[in-house]
């Protein structure tokens, strides 16, 4: 009885059948793992450079406008949702604001509009960068974040926040009004 155990034992070290299973089933974990991270890693770059994206098209478009009426910027910040497509909207905060830069270089929020989030106040300071504060001038900044959440979370737990924010000069006159907010005599 005892030999048949050992001649047992010995059969079952010795056998090579089935190791490409076993180290396979050791493996699968870990690849799966792998594999589901850059699944997500791969949505989070798309996700960042769909944010990118937005950032620019809200800004290139709302420079264009010499007058922005409540309708229009409806219709300006729901062009970002076709550039987050296929990705859902909701966790997006979308912010396109106009800066006035005094004749002393101080700059304040002339008007701010944001969907999924809020506007900044009308009135407030705001820090540009130095190259940008031209006295007696007005920027557009537009603003837009994304809370991206993975599908799987192998990639990191909880979500992740990108963000990015730009500056333009209006291009059609020497700023835009907003008219909900203000007045064509704001401008000069």
């Amino acid at each position: 009885m005892m030999r048949a155990a050992t001649n047992l034992c010995r059969r079952f070290i010795q056998s090579t059948r089935a190791v490409a299973a076993i180290e396979f089933a050791m493996i699968m974990p870990a690849l799966m793992i792998i594999f589901l991270g850059s699944f997500d890693a791969g949505r989070a770059i798309n996700i960042y450079m769909k944010v990118r994206s937005a950032t620019y098209a809200l800004a290139a478009i709302t420079n264009q406008y010499p007058t922005i009426a409540a309708s229009d910027m409806t219709t300006i910040t729901g062009a970002t949702s076709k550039i987050f497509y296929p990705y859902s909207t909701t966790p997006a905060v979308v912010t396109i604001s106009q800066i006035a830069i005094s004749n002393v270089g101080a700059a304040t929020i002339a008007w701010s509009y944001s969907q999924g989030g809020t506007a900044r106040a009308q009135g407030s300071p705001i820090t540009v960068p130095a190259n940008l504060a031209v006295k007696n001038s007005y920027l557009i900044f537009a603003e837009v974040s994304y809370a991206f959440t993975p599908m799987f979370g192998y990639f990191s737990s909880g979500s992740i926040n990108f963000s990015d924010n730009l500056y333009t000069t209006p291009r059609s006159s020497s700023c835009v009004v907003y008219t909900p907010e203000q007045t064509a005599a704001a401008c000069t």
